[in-house]
């Protein structure tokens, strides 16, 4: 069984749902904090309960509007650290900057290295993150940091469709590894789309490898944002003769380009999770949200009693 004790969630403002869906998995109450915006946007943060010598976890997905949601982190990490909690764990579902995680350009900045800094520096003792979009991030951080993947949780929602039409696909070269693990899940064929980039909202699908024809083909990657990529290999995908394409994203920080293209009706489904909050929008749109509020409790609470969370990443009992 394990222990709740001196345990304190709390919640920034990015996506509270999903804050309050992992209390109530865990029968926890949300802790109490006071946080709000000066006339001149600066945040102020007062933590309410008695904090002292507590295990702290603060949600905050670093999504848009993405500078805000990262200095009200910092704020309530700095709060908490004041306020003598035992341990500060920041939990962002989703890790904003991580795009921009080496120099691929001259004079540019390693902005995902700058966040792990700013988070130790503000007084995380831990991180907690989802489908970071390059694993070696972890590396950038000077204390723990779990990351874990959404892909149990997708499987569940895919497992009992059939797959032995199916065709996993990668949208680029770079997602081939992530591809390759949905395509072992379902026993299926893999393939991958070879994309060129014309400017940050278009791309360009070139050319494919991999059996497409009549199959039903499931497009994976870890966020979309213009949903450039998607629709590009959803074209080319259905010119190729596809059956039906659906992609499954865990990160949906969608533009109003994106719904533009979602509205062309490329894609049959994308199903995306609630590490950013849902867009009311998505209602009028082939848009499936899964909750990885389970999975985000189970981790907390295997950190709070200083558990392993090898098991989370267990799918098909191995």
């Amino acid at each position: 069984m394990m222990k709740i004790d001196n345990l304190k969630i709390f919640s920034g403002r990015s996506n509270p749902a999903l804050t309050n869906a992992i209390c109530k998995e865990m029968s926890q109450p949300l802790g109490n904090a006071l946080i709000q915006s000066f006339p001149d946007s600066e945040t102020f943060v007062k933590i309410i309960d008695h904090i002292r010598g507590d295990d702290v976890f603060i949600v905050q997905p670093t999504s848009k509007p993405t500078n805000e949601s990262v200095m009200e982190l910092l704020i309530m990490i700095d709060a908490a650290r004041r306020a003598s909690a035992k341990r500060i764990t920041a939990v962002l579902p989703f890790f904003g900057y991580a795009r921009q995680d080496r120099k691929d350009q001259p004079r540019v900045p390693i902005t995902a290295k700058l966040m792990a800094n700013l988070l130790v520096a503000a007084g995380a003792n831990r991180v907690l993150t989802l489908d970071l979009h390059a694993t070696q991030i972890q590396g950038f951080f000077d204390i723990p940091c779990d990351h874990l993947y959404a892909s149990p949780v997708i499987y569940d929602y895919l497992k009992d469709q059939p797959s032995d039409n199916m065709t996993v696909f990668s949208p680029d070269v770079g997602g081939l590894k992530r591809a390759q693990a949905y395509a072992d899940l379902f026993d299926c064929q893999l393939g991958f789309i070879a994309k060129r980039r014309i400017s940050a909202e278009v791309v360009e699908a070139t050319s494919l490898v991999g059996e497409v024809e009549g199959r039903d083909i499931l497009i994976v990657d870890d966020m979309t944002e213009t949903a450039g990529t998607l629709t590009a290999a959803a074209k080319i995908l259905k010119s190729k003769g596809a059956k039906s394409v659906r992609a499954a994203v865990t990160h949906a920080v969608l533009t109003d380009t994106a719904y533009d293209r979602l509205s062309e009706k490329w894609l049959d489904e994308l199903i995306v999770t609630d590490s950013t909050a849902p867009d009311p929008r998505y209602v009028d749109y082939p848009i499936t949200v899964l909750s990885v509020a389970p999975l985000l409790t189970q981790a907390i609470l295997r950190i709070h009693n200083n558990m392993s969370v090898t098991s989370l990443f267990k799918i098909k009992g191995f």
